[in-house]
C-alpha cells in the first residue's frame, strides 16, 4: 500500500501520538501490548511522527493504559458474552483486534468520519464489527446501537478534549439509551490538564483540553443513573518497572501525593 496521507489537526491529530506510542512499545522484545496492527498502521501512514516527540516512556505509558482497559473490556465480555462494546473516540486504536471479542458481541468504533475512513483503509473488517463516522457528541449515531443488551462503554484519551457540558450530555444520552452496563474512561484534574498542555505533542497539534474532573462522584449527581465503582489502577509494580527512571519517579510521586493521584485516573461507573 502506498503511504496513506493524513490531514488531521487539533485533537484529531493527537490520535497519531497514541498510535505511534503503542507501535513503539510493540517493537520492544518484551512488549506488553504486542500490537502488530498499530505497528503496521504506522508504517503505512505518510506522516512525520517525529514532530510529536513521543519517546519510549510515553509509549510504554500508553501501552500500560491500553492493556489495563483491554483487560477490563475482556472481563466484562467474559461475564456478558452477548454484550455490546462502544469504543468512543476510538482514533486508530486497535482494541477490537487485541481483545478479539466472542462471536456474540457487537462492537462499535465511533469517531469523526475522516478518522473512520482512515480506519477502513488501514484495518481489515470483522464480523459484527461496526464503524460509526460521527462526532461522539452528535446524537444520531446512537440510534443504530441496540439498547436491550449489556454494554461496556470505553473511552481512552477522549474526556479531556470534550467541553464539560458536552461530556455530561454524552453520558446522560448513553445511560438513557442503554439498558445497563459499565462506563470506563480516563479523567484528569485541573492540574492534570495543565500538565497535558505542556506536552510537546499537544503543543505540536494545537489540541485544546477542557474537561477536568476533580471528584468522580460529581457525575453521580449530574447523572443519577450512574454509580461510581472506583478507580482502576494501571501502574502495577511489574508494569511500572518497564518505565525509565524519570517516569518511575513520577509514578512514585503520583502514588504518594494526593494531588498527583488526581492528575490522571481511570474511572469506572455502572449504570
Amino acid at each position: 500500500m502506498a503511504g496513506e496521507k493524513v490531514d488531521l489537526t487539533g485533537a484529531k491529530e493527537t490520535l497519531l501520538m497514541t498510535l505511534y506510542g503503542k507501535a513503539l512499545e510493540s517493537r520492544l522484545p518484551n512488549s506488553l501490548l504486542q500490537d502488530r496492527f498499530a505497528d503496521e498502521a504506522v508504517k503505512k501512514i505518510d506522516y512525520d511522527f517525529s514532530r510529536l516527540k513521543v519517546d519510549g516512556n510515553l509509549g510504554v505509558g500508553f501501552a500500560i493504559r491500553a492493556k489495563t482497559l483491554d483487560a477490563q473490556v475482556g472481563d466484562f465480555l467474559a461475564r456478558n458474552p452477548d454484550a455490546i462494546v462502544l469504543h468512543l473516540g476510538c482514533g486508530l486504536d486497535t482494541r477490537v483486534f487485541r481483545v478479539d471479542p466472542p462471536r456474540g458481541v457487537d462492537w462499535f468504533d465511533v469517531d469523526y468520519p475522516e478518522v473512520i475512513e482512515l480506519r477502513r483503509r488501514l484495518y481489515p473488517p470483522r464480523e459484527r464489527y461496526h464503524l460509526a463516522g460521527s462526532s461522539v457528541t452528535e446524537p444520531g449515531w446512537l440510534a443504530d446501537v441496540p439498547r436491550n443488551r449489556p454494554t461496556i462503554v470505553v473511552a481512552e484519551g477522549l474526556a479531556p478534549y470534550l467541553a464539560a457540558d458536552e461530556g455530561l450530555l454524552l453520558l446522560g444520552r448513553l445511560v438513557a439509551h442503554l439498558v445497563g452496563g459499565e462506563v470506563i474512561f480516563d479523567a484528569y484534574s485541573n492540574f492534570g490538564l495543565k500538565l497535558m498542555r505542556l506536552s510537546p505533542a499537544i503543543k505540536a497539534t494545537g489540541a485544546e483540553v477542557h474537561w477536568a474532573i476533580e471528584d468522580p462522584r460529581e457525575l453521580e449527581q449530574a447523572i443519577p443513573k450512574l454509580r461510581f465503582i472506583g478507580e482502576i489502577p494501571s501502574y502495577k509494580p511489574e508494569r511500572g518497572a518497564r518505565l525509565g527512571w524519570s517516569a518511575r519517579l513520577f509514578v512514585g510521586l503520583w502514588k504518594l501525593i494526593p494531588a498527583m493521584r488526581k492528575v490522571g485516573r481511570l474511572l469506572r461507573y455502572r449504570f
